[in-house]
């Protein structure tokens, strides 16, 4: 499973991380997949565009899935 470091910071908003990961073009486009419940958050439906993803949540979006690590 990948897994995305969060650095210095103590979260990463969830539309920002599908854009650092490449799995969508735009912030935009992020935004509208969360809205429409495409994306899981330790495999519950995220529909909030700006929810603080924080070290240990795993995130899931069209096939791809990602643990955030601190």
């Amino acid at each position: 499973m990948a897994t995305f470091s969060l650095g210095k910071h103590p979260h990463v908003d969830l539309c920002d991380l599908l854009k650092l990961e490449g799995w969508v073009e735009s912030g935009a486009m992020a935004k509208s997949l969360i809205a429409d419940g495409l994306v899981t958050v330790d495999g519950a439906v995220e529909t909030r565009k700006r929810c603080k993803i924080v070290a240990g949540q795993t995130v899931e979006f069209n096939g791809n899935r990602i643990t955030v690590q601190a």
